[in-house]
Order: C-alpha cells, then sequence, then structure tokens
C-alpha cells in the first residue's frame, strides 16, 4: 500500500500493562536458567504476567480507553475494531467483540485478525484501508496477548521470552499532513513449523493426548527463527521506504517488534540506523508478540519523544511465517 489519496492518522495511542512483574529472578526459582543467561541472550529483564482472572479482551479494553482518552473521543464514535492476537479469549466470539461491550462502542463492527507478532501492522493496514474506502471513520486498532496462558513454564528456552499485555491505536482521516505514508507485508507458510502452537485447532484437536504432549504451548527454533526475523524485516523496512521515496536517513524512530535485543541490533546494523533511533522496551516487558509494537508506540508518545513531523517506521516479524513494516509521518503533539 502506498497513500496517494486520503490521508489517515493515528490520532490517539494507549497501552496497558498487568500490575503482576515476573523477573528472570523469579524464574530462576522456576526453571534451570540465570538472569546472566537471559540477559545476555534476549535482553530481557522482567515482564509483566496477567491476573487469572485476566483475559486478553481485559487487557485490550483497558489499552483502549486510554487510546480513546488520548484521542478526546468516545467509544460511541468507533465504528471499527480489529483486534490483533494469537491468545483470543476464546475460539468464537472474537476477542473484538469482548472489547466492545467492555468499553461500550455500541456502533462499531467488529473482527479478530491473527498474524502473530506482525498482526498489529496487518492490523493498521486493514484499518487504513477500510477508511480510506469510507467502510469506516474511527477505527480502533488494537494488539493484545495474554502470552502467559500458552507458555510452557517448563520449557527454559522458551517461558523466559515472553509477556503479557496491549496497545492499542485511534485512526482517523485527517485534513492535512501525511499520516499514514505506506505499508507493505509478506508471508511463507513453508516456515510455519518454526514457531507456532500446534495443539487445539482442527489439525490437532484438544484431546488427553494433545496436553499430555504439551502440544498447546508455543514451539520455537529459535535460532532458525532469528535469521529469518532480521532478514525479512530488513528486506520489509527498505522496501516500504524504498516504494515511498525514502531513506533511512528520513526516519527519525524506528519501533520494532521486540523479540529479541540482538535482533534489534542486527536490524540497526544493517538498516543503518543507529540503535539510538529505535524505541526499545524488551528489557522491562519482553516479546508480547502483537502487543509489543502499540505498546513501544504509546510508551514513546508518552514520554514526548516522538514529535509531530517526525517520520516513524515499524517493522515486525512472526510465526506464519508473517512480516510487515509501515511508515508513517506523526501530525500532532508538539
Amino acid at each position: 500500500m502506498t497513500s496517494n489519496g486520503p490521508i489517515v492518522s493515528i490520532v490517539g495511542t494507549g497501552s496497558y500493562l498487568p500490575e503482576r512483574i515476573l523477573t528472570n529472578a523469579d524464574l530462576e526459582k522456576m526453571v534451570e536458567t540465570s538472569d546472566e543467561w537471559i540477559t545476555t541472550r534476549t535482553g530481557i529483564r522482567s515482564r509483566h504476567i496477567a491476573a487469572a482472572h485476566e483475559a486478553t479482551s481485559d487487557l485490550a479494553a483497558e489499552a483502549s480507553r486510554r487510546a480513546l482518552a488520548a484521542a478526546g473521543l468516545t467509544a460511541e464514535a468507533v465504528d471499527l475494531i480489529v483486534v490483533a492476537t494469537v491468545t483470543p479469549d476464546m475460539p468464537f466470539p472474537s476477542t473484538a467483540c469482548f472489547v466492545q461491550d467492555k468499553i461500550g462502542a455500541k456502533n462499531a463492527f467488529c473482527f479478530d485478525l491473527e498474524a502473530a507478532c506482525s498482526g498489529f501492522l496487518y492490523a493498521l493496514d486493514v484499518g487504513y484501508r477500510y477508511l480510506v474506502s469510507g467502510g469506516a471513520r474511527t477505527a480502533l486498532i488494537i494488539g493484545g496477548e495474554k502470552l502467559s496462558s500458552v507458555t510452557d513454564w517448563q520449557d527454559r528456552t522458551t517461558c523466559v521470552l515472553f509477556g503479557d499485555g496491549a496497545g492499542a491505536v485511534v485512526l482517523q482521516l485527517r485534513d492535512s499532513g501525511r499520516g499514514i505514508i505506506g505499508s507493505v507485508a509478506g508471508s511463507d507458510g513453508t516456515l510455519a513449523d518454526l514457531l507456532n502452537i500446534p495443539g487445539g485447532g482442527s489439525r490437532h484437536p484438544s484431546s488427553q493426548e494433545t496436553i499430555e504432549q504439551r502440544l498447546h504451548f508455543m514451539k520455537m527454533q529459535g535460532n532458525e527463527v532469528f535469521k529469518h526475523a532480521v532478514r525479512c524485516m530488513c528486506d520489509a523496512a527498505n522496501k516500504v521506504l524504498s516504494r515511498n521515496n525514502l531513506k533511512t536517513d528520513d526516519v527519525a524512530w524506528v519501533i520494532p517488534h521486540q523479540a529479541n535485543l540482538r535482533i534489534i541490533q542486527a536490524i540497526s546494523t544493517r538498516l543503518g540506523i543507529g540503535l539510538d533511533r529505535f524505541c526499545v522496551n524488551l528489557d522491562k516487558v519482553g516479546n508480547m508478540s502483537g502487543a509489543s509494537v502499540p505498546v513501544a508506540l504509546d510508551e514513546a508518545v508518552r514520554a514526548g519523544r516522538i514529535k509531530k513531523g517526525d517520520l516513524v517506521l515499524f517493522v515486525a516479524f512472526g510465526g506464519g511465517f508473517t512480516w510487515g513494516a509501515s511508515v508513517m509521518e506523526w501530525d500532532h503533539g508538539q
């Protein structure tokens, strides 16, 4: 997608992290690992874990309320809700419908989108297209995950990585500025076995056997995922910039998927964009899949790091494999 018509902008951001914080020291008491091992290999020091009574829709609803407040809008103004998640409240109804009910967005139509860690960028592009086509006027785009519910706490190679949280943005048409300038996306289903949750779907329906085999938890071949993540995110970033006649020097901020600090460092090196221009929060929140990018965005906005006129590059990679990048001009604030 390349913007050459209506202007679609993010007019409000919000995020929510559960109260409980699980540190690396806490994990040392649960599995055979160490703070030094986790920090050296991932850059993660802590992550937030949702309470037993909290579902993904609860996290997403609170992030949505904060995004709407930042935009100065009521929930009744929203006519589209898209939730990007791999941890829905249940197979159906959609988590988006639960969010609609919780925040009182009675005028919205709602659905979920599943593209793993790339989900928020896919959903952002979907929201953009609805607004440009006239199918919606105000869209609430959410990335929300309760990854602790699908984390194998006996697998020390994966349980140290993930956290829970939600981020949301409000999209509207604007009369000036550039807003969302362009987006690209890609997928490679031949590599699906490298990162997945095998159990619970029609391929391996829930049964005593799938439970005993621990198929309802995330499975990942980390080294292979690392290599593909760096290549695909760099390719996507370069593609979205070149398609829109932009250069890396034009980018004020990069907001990447927060999977692993070494991945982010590799992307920084390959793109030639200094790490000081990357918004990174994974040391405090870990990998939140579809929630990673919108939470990092909201934190950067509220900290005053992103200024009006800044060119912001989003880039993500996830299971599927899926990947994507979007570039926009931030057009409000100071």
